[in-house]
């Protein structure tokens, strides 16, 4: 058996061949940038597949974020939670929003609409949940408590690329919906994101933020910033959309061997699928539970010893981070369910090219030590 090295993910390539024809369509446009053909043949194509209206491709998840925030003219306070990776929380921060952080449902790793609604203040204007490893927030309660509120809800759907909810995809949900197809995600563009709009205003709107507020050769009508997608990276993306499906059946059957081989490891949770929902299985988390002498930190470096590693997505918190600690919301006394999925959480590889083996390799590891 090959005891190469094993990381928590690696991107899906396809073949350089299939790429070149693609390059050399570029080159022969001479066209790099600012909406090319290749760009708005992958907002066609991506709003097609995910079956969404309109799509405005962005530069980085992050720049998603934070245009989507200004798209909404958003300010005060925005509830959202500590547990995501530190883009969702920064993107407030660079928009001169107050994060206020709510805890998160057990078993779900997403926000918990009762805390949302406990957090509300008069400077509340917004809610930003995320969709943790692609599972779907809890769409339907958390729009009541917008609309009861008149808040506007930004969902980070950096994880949540392909997903679907009672039949229909989690990204039509809330007033916006951003992407992240950073080269980790199941479906990347090398590097790259995506806004999901409501309407075409929204977009045409959005479209000039992401080109520093130019409305035309004149006129430049708000401070926007650089946020376009190159057209190497939407060629690549083009690309990528037509190997998906094959990507995200490989995920799935990974996701269903670990949890077979792990189902009596002693002291491992799979947390279960949602109800009613179709993942992407972006990622595959275990909790280290309290039955098993080793905990999370120890298997972690187990697991590194032999060259597999293994992440503890999300730790530590958003909110023990020097620049967010100090806010009232992030005291981990208010956030306690989002403090044991810190300690206790552990992201297993997962990624199309690993392989049977590898996975047996990597439980074998878990189920044999306690």
């Amino acid at each position: 058996m090959s005891e190469k090295p094993i990381y928590v993910t690696r991107p899906h390539l396809p073949p350089l061949s299939e790429f070149i024809p693609y390059l050399e369509s570029i080159w022969a446009s001479g066209m790099l940038s600012n909406g090319g053909p290749m760009h708005r043949q992958l907002e066609q194509a991506l709003g097609d597949y995910l079956g969404v209206n309109h799509v405005a491709l962005v530069a980085n998840g992050t720049i998603g974020l934070i245009t989507a925030l200004q798209a909404l003219r958003i300010s005060g306070e925005v509830i959202t939670t500590p547990y995501s990776f530190v883009a969702t929380a920064h993107a407030l921060l660079w928009n001169g929003l107050r994060p206020v952080f709510a805890d998160v449902e057990p078993g779900s790793f997403n926000l918990d609409p009762m805390r949302i609604e406990a957090a509300i203040t008069p400077a509340t204007t917004a809610i930003m949940p995320v969709h943790c490893y692609g599972n779907p927030c809890a769409v339907e309660a958390i729009e009541r408590i917008a609309d009861r509120h008149g808040l506007k809800v930004i969902y980070d759907a950096a994880h949540a690329f392909g997903v679907r909810h009672r039949g229909q995809s989690v990204l039509g949900h809330g007033d916006l919906s951003v992407l992240s197809f950073h080269a980790t995600k199941a479906f990347h563009t090398f590097e790259g994101g995506a806004i999901v709009c409501p309407d075409a205003a929204t977009k045409s709107y959005i479209d000039q933020l992401k080109n520093f507020g130019i409305v035309d050769e004149t006129t430049v009508a708000t401070a926007g910033i650089n946020g376009k997608m190159s057209e190497i990276n939407a060629a690549f993306g083009l690309l990528e959309l037509q190997h998906i499906e094959g990507a995200l059946a490989r995920r799935r059957a990974i996701d269903h061997l670990y949890r077979e081989l792990l189902a009596n490891a002693p002291g491992i949770v799979c947390p279960p699928v949602a109800a009613g929902s179709e993942g992407n299985c972006s990622y595959f988390p275990i909790l280290v539970n309290e039955q098993r002498q080793q905990d999370r930190d120890a298997l972690y470096h187990l697991l590194k010893q032999h060259e597999i590693y293994a992440r503890r997505y999300f730790y530590p918190l958003i909110s023990d981070l020097p620049m967010y600690r100090d806010l009232p919301s992030a005291s981990p006394e208010h956030l306690p369910e989002a403090s044991r999925l810190a300690r206790t959480v552990l992201c297993l590889p997962i990624y199309p090219a690993l392989t049977d083996a590898d996975v047996e390799r990597i439980a074998g590891l878990i189920a044999n030590t306690r």
